[in-house]
């Protein structure tokens, strides 16, 4: 049985464990809402299986849309060196881990379900110059990762990697401080569902003192969505999500309205019904002769019979009220108009700009944030693969977040340049990646060499032996 003695490598493994397990009920309403399967508007009284299905036909996705709206915008294109200039080790990491494609599955984790992980380790294959293992960046889920942070200081106190290994069936866990781990395993084989009972898990360390690293700091490293302080981190859609239902239900009504025009309701009066006594229940049933066909003709033996059906409901009310909620939605979750067209058309350049004015603000507030972990993760790349060189100051390069033509982009380049930016610094505010802006500055200065040596010797400055005289002779000659 574990040890539940508070601050232990066990206590950790428990505490960490049941705060991940009480937050997967959370993570399971915020991945339904982004991938489009939110709870189904509210079923009338008597409704069957028929209606449960009409329902599904419902549910539109607006929270996806919201989420990647952010996640397109948000790319980081490398890391440079405290002095800004590019470092190679770091651009050979970042291309051995893939993080080109790799960083936006931590980045629509942390839209959708409002944090995300990246976990430092040793490379298994890769090694570094100095023997050391080449460093290892994966991308974990917040299901199977968390961290929890010191309430004093505001850094990662403890961390926890816990996961199902469906080969052998068991589960396992890794309590992370700063320098060392603690391995766990199930007692017993489970499910994806993890235990967190005291009995449940065994240490299967080497060391009681736990598996030692020299990376200095926590491998497992956070990247939550702008949390403010003292809350816990949301999903991007987190304010519109009752606007999301109740978007869902007005289409629900629209399109029960629309049916129902569509098979309007009919009425009859002055038809003598005939009854039909239930055997089962012995209650009279009335026999409806009436049945609604495209070759069925509807007659009465009534003197006075009448027959009608109600009138076409007008859908317009719904379609405004549909826009009304969508607009709503953009609005509060800082996403630009034009993702919902609507009634916006020939909008030029300057329009659509002021419309991402409040986006584009939310995406820089997002780099400010996402950007200081991934430098944490460097750092720890960098104490992985222990080289000499200082990571913290590192600097993470981001592509604007603001969309902006070609022509306006080459406009800018050239008026920096004009009054004296040097081209490295231009490169950079065209979005380049940092092994773009040393092509770009290398092959400037061997065009620039290049013309240099073509252009014609300059004539001999002239001296006192080679002087001309007022009669067209030289001096001294």
């Amino acid at each position: 049985m574990l040890d539940e003695t508070p601050d232990t490598p066990d206590w950790w493994l428990l505490r960490l464990g049941r705060r991940m397990r009480r937050r997967e009920r959370l993570l399971d309403d915020w991945w339904r809402y982004y991938r489009g399967r939110p709870p189904l508007p509210e079923l009338p009284k008597n409704a069957g299986e028929a209606f449960i299905e009409f329902q599904r036909k419902s549910r539109t996705n607006f929270c996806q849309l919201i989420s990647n709206a952010s996640v397109h915008r948000l790319t980081a294109l490398g890391v440079t060196g405290p002095d800004g200039e590019p470092d190679d080790r770091a651009s050979r990491w970042w291309q051995q881990n893939k993080l080109d494609s790799r960083q936006k599955l931590v980045w629509r984790l942390a839209m959708s379900q409002s944090v995300g992980y990246m976990l430092v380790g040793g490379h298994p294959t890769r090694t570094e110059d100095n023997g050391r293992p080449s460093p290892l960046i994966t991308p974990e889920h917040p299901r199977e990762a968390i961290i929890e942070y010191n309430p004093e200081t505001g850094e990662p106190e403890a961390g926890l990697k816990a996961y199902h290994d469906d080969i052998d069936g068991y589960g396992y866990a890794l309590v992370m401080f700063n320098g060392v781990d603690f391995p766990y395993r199930t007692r017993e084989r489970c499910g994806r569902r993890l235990p967190w009972g005291p009995d449940s898990w065994e240490y299967v360390g080497r060391s009681d003192e736990g598996e030692l690293h020299d990376l200095g700091r926590m491998r497992l490293v956070e990247f939550a969505r702008t949390p403010d302080l003292g809350e816990e981190p949301e999903p991007e859609f987190a304010m519109v999500m009752d606007i999301q239902d109740r978007v869902n239900m007005g289409i629900l009504n629209r399109m029960a309205a629309s049916r129902s025009s569509g098979f309007p309701q009919k009425w009859i009066t002055g038809h003598k019904f005939a009854k039909k006594k239930d055997p089962v229940t012995g209650i009279d049933v009335v026999q409806q002769p009436f049945i609604p066909a495209p070759n069925a003709v509807w007659a009465s033996e009534g003197e006075k019979a009448q027959f009608g059906q109600l009138t076409a409901t007008d859908l317009s009310a719904f379609l405004k009220e549909h826009q009304s909620d969508v607009r709503d939605m953009l609005i509060l979750s800082q996403t630009p108009a034009y993702y919902y067209a609507g009634d916006i058309i020939n909008v030029g350049a300057d329009t659509v700009a002021a419309l991402d004015i409040l986006h584009v603000a939310k995406i820089r507030e997002h780099i400010a944030t996402l950007g200081e972990s991934l430098e944490d993760v460097m750092t720890l790349c960098a104490a992985q693969a222990g080289v000499p060189e200082d990571y913290v100051e590192a600097e993470v390069r981001w592509a604007n977040p603001a969309h902006v033509s070609l022509a306006v982009k080459a406009d800018a380049a050239t008026k920096l340049k004009s009054i004296g930016y040097p081209l490295d610094v231009v490169a950079e505010e065209m979005g380049e990646t940092p092994a773009m802006v040393r092509r770009i500055t290398a092959g400037a200065a061997s065009q620039a060499l290049l013309a240099a040596s073509l252009l014609p010797a300059p004539a001999p400055a002239p001296t006192a032996g080679n002087l001309p005289d007022d009669t067209g002779g030289v001096l001294g000659g």
